[in-house]
């Protein structure tokens, strides 16, 4: 009878560790499945909500920013069209952070009973938003139909905007689900933060009209935040050629990434050891 000898140490090379994380490959398949399911389990309308939210969303920001904030005079197509992608990005961004945060705290009774690398748990939330985003962009389609759009080639590159946009959150994510085992006020400030990012992110409004001279120095930084690189990528992908693409936000959005990436996988390595102490 063949068996498998594992030595847990409390340092292991990155190899080993990748190699880790490869054995546990089902555990991985199995959160992601669990994660989803648990999502709508006793709601009366189910998957329904990943439709009813940001179709709501849409509506609500294209008559505020549109119609209230008179946004859609100078857009050359519908401007629900405008808002779709941004919404698209935030709602997918905001609940990978939500999740990725609190991944850790959620899965305490795991982590201190069974041993397997700590990192699956929060890979595993990315299929918890890639379900949202994969309906919110039939929805996108549907609303194309209806005012009679047609996106170009480009639009086949939205899942590479999409998966940096999962990047973009998983950084300060990994990092705020181990401050958030010592210190569980983190889970109290996400929340806050993403009700206020959601303000300064070009959800419902253009980059471009930040872009002013009078708003020169708010630009530089209004750039530098990685939602805006997303939304702003994504709306290249989805609208033709009313988006241009904006290598002001996309560039300090792949600088963000990777160093956000490996500094937060550096981080989580460090103190997973440590996490049954404070569990």
């Amino acid at each position: 009878m063949n068996s498998t000898e594992r030595i847990i140490t409390a340092k292991k090379s990155i190899s080993a560790y990748l190699n880790e994380i490869w054995d546990f490959k089902e555990l991985f398949w199995i959160l992601a499945k669990r994660d989803i399911l648990v999502k709508y389990k006793q709601t009366v309308l189910g998957i329904g909500w990943s439709v009813i939210r940001p179709l709501i969303t849409m509506i609500v920001m294209a008559f505020a920013f549109g119609k209230i904030g008179k946004l859609d005079t100078n857009t050359a197509i519908p401007f629900t069209l405008v808002v779709a992608p941004g919404v698209i990005i935030w709602l997918f961004f905001s609940q990978s952070l939500q999740a990725l945060s609190q991944s850790i705290v959620l899965n305490s009774n795991l982590v201190s009973k069974v041993y397997f690398p700590r990192l699956i748990i929060p890979l595993s939330t990315i299929f918890l938003g890639l379900v949202d985003v994969l309906i919110s962009v039939i929805l996108f389609f549907i609303i194309c139909i209806w005012y009679q759009f047609l996106p170009d080639w480009k639009l086949f590159l939205a899942p590479i905007f999409i998966l940096l946009t999962f990047l973009a959150a998983f950084g300060i994510g990994l990092i705020s689900a181990v401050l958030n085992v010592k210190f569980r006020d983190i889970g109290q400030i996400i929340p806050f933060v993403i009700q206020f990012g959601y303000f300064i992110s070009p959800v419902g409004y253009l980059t471009e009209s930040v872009k002013s001279a009078d708003h020169a120095w708010y630009y530089k930084l209004f750039v530098l935040n990685p939602v805006t690189g997303c939304i702003d990528a994504l709306r290249w992908c989805m609208l033709d050629d009313f988006a241009a693409f904006n290598w002001d936000s996309f560039i300090p959005l792949v600088i963000f990434i990777i160093i956000t990436f490996f500094y937060s996988i550096r981080f989580f390595r460090k103190h997973e050891n440590s996490f049954v102490d404070h569990i």
